[in-house]
C-alpha cells in the first residue's frame, strides 16, 4: 500500500512538475515529503493547500515512506536510492543511473507497463526524448515491426533545468539590450538566436550521450531489436521538445493506417491535416499531457518507410508525468 510519498529533488523543475502533476491527478497519499539539498532546506511550497517544508535530504528520510519519485541528480539517485529501498520503499528514478541496469524496469506506461511487475524497488524513466517518441512509435509497431529509427531532435532549454531557462531568458534580454550577452553557463555556447547540434557530452563514437540513450532506450523499452540513429539539437524555444522521426517498417504502411492506429492511442494527439497547414508545436503542447503528432507522410526514397512530426513537453510526460503514472500503477498493483 502506498501511503507516503516523498520528491527527492524537489525543488527542480521536474520536482516541482511532480508536485504539480500530483495534485491535478490527486494521486491518493497520506503524507508528502519534499527532500532537497541544505540550500533549500526550509523553502515552502503549497499542496492540497497546505504548506510543506523542504527538507534536507540525508540517509534518515526514507523512514516510514512507500514511494520515492526522485529527480535529483545521477550521483543523488546512486548514493540515496538503495538507501530508500533498504527502508521499504519503491523508487521511480528520473536520473540515468538506472536505466540501463539490466535488473531496473525502463517504463513508459503506455507502451510497457508489464514491466513494473519485474522492479526489485526501483524503477527507471527513460530520458524525455524516447519516452516521447515510443509513445508514439509503439501503436504503429504493432501494425508492422519497426526496423530502423531516425531521429532529429529540436530541445527546448527546459531539457537542461530551470536554470537554463532563466538563461535562456537572460541571453535574450541582454542581446535586447545591449547586443550581447555573457550569460553562458548551462549550455556549452549562446542558446538565443542560436541552434546548438550537441545535448550531453561526446563519445567515442561521436554521438552524444543523449543521442546514444536513443538508441539504447527504445530497445530495452519496446523489446525490440530496433536500430536508432539520432542527432540531437538543442533550440531557442523555452519549453517543450519536438522530434522529425523517419522509420522503415517491415512491410509498407500507409499513411492512413498510421494516422488510424495514432487516432485513439493512449497518450496521443493527432493533428494532421497539411493541405491546411495543420500540425503541432512546442507552443501549442507546453503544459500538455499528451504528445502531439502531425506532418505524417510516406517516404519519398523508401516504401517501408514513413515520417511524422512531434512535440511534447519535457518536463511533464518527458518526465515528471510518466514517473505519476508509473507510481499510479504501483498503486494498482
Amino acid at each position: 500500500m502506498i501511503r507516503n510519498v516523498a520528491i527527492m529533488g524537489a525543488t527542480g523543475a521536474v520536482g516541482q512538475e511532480i508536485l504539480s502533476i500530483l495534485e491535478e491527478r490527486n494521486f491518493p497519499l497520506q503524507s508528502l515529503k519534499l527532500l532537497a539539498s541544505e540550500r533549500s532546506a526550509g523553502k515552502e511550497f503549497k499542496f492540497k493547500g497546505e504548506t510543506l517544508k523542504c527538507e534536507v535530504l540525508n540517509k534518515d528520510s526514507f523512514k516510514g515512506i512507500d514511494l520515492v519519485l526522485s529527480s535529483a541528480g545521477a550521483a543523488i539517485s546512486q548514493e540515496f536510492a538503495p538507501i530508500a529501498v533498504e527502508n521499504g520503499a519503491v523508487v521511480v528514478d528520473n536520473t540515468s543511473f538506472f536505466r540501463m541496469d539490466p535488473n531496473v524496469p525502463l517504463v513508459v506506461p503506455e507502451v510497457n507497463p508489464e514491466d513494473i511487475k519485474l522492479h526489485k524497488g526501483i524503477i527507471a524513466n527513460p530520458n524525455c526524448t524516447t519516452i516521447m517518441m515510443v509513445v508514439v512509435l509503439n501503436p504503429i509497431e504493432k501494425i508492422s515491426h519497426i526496423k530502423k529509427i531516425h531521429i532529429s531532435s529540436y530541445q527546448s532549454a527546459s531539457g537542461a533545468g530551470a536554470v537554463a531557462m532563466e538563461e535562456l531568458k537572460q541571453q535574450y534580454k541582454d542581446i535586447l539590450e545591449t547586443g550581447s550577452t555573457t550569460h553562458i553557463n548551462k549550455f556549452p555556447f549562446q542558446l538565443a538566436y542560436n541552434v546548438i547540434p550537441q545535448i550531453d557530452k561526446m563519445t567515442e563514437n561521436d554521438y552524444t550521450k543523449e543521442e546514444m540513450k536513443m538508441f539504447n532506450e527504445t530497445r530495452k523499452i519496446m523489446h525490440s531489436d530496433v536500430r536508432t540513429s539520432a542527432t540531437c539539437v538543442r533550440v531557442s524555444s523555452l519549453r517543450s521538445h519536438s522530434e522529425s522521426v523517419w522509420f522503415e517498417t517491415e512491410r509498407p504502411v500507409s499513411v492512413e493506417e498510421i494516422r488510424g492506429a495514432l487516432k485513439n492511442a493512449p497518450g496521443v494527439t493527432l493533428k494532421d491535416d497539411p493541405q491546411n497547414y495543420v500540425y503541432p508545436m512546442p507552443l501549442e503542447s507546453a503544459g500538455k499531457d499528451n504528445i502531439f503528432v502531425g506532418r505524417i507522410r510516406k517516404d519519398l526514397a523508401d516504401e517501408n518507410s514513413n515520417t511524422l512530426w512531434l512535440t511534447g513537453d519535457q518536463i511533464r510526460k518527458g518526465a515528471a508525468l510518466n514517473a505519476v503514472q508509473i507510481g499510479e500503477i504501483l498503486l494498482k498493483m
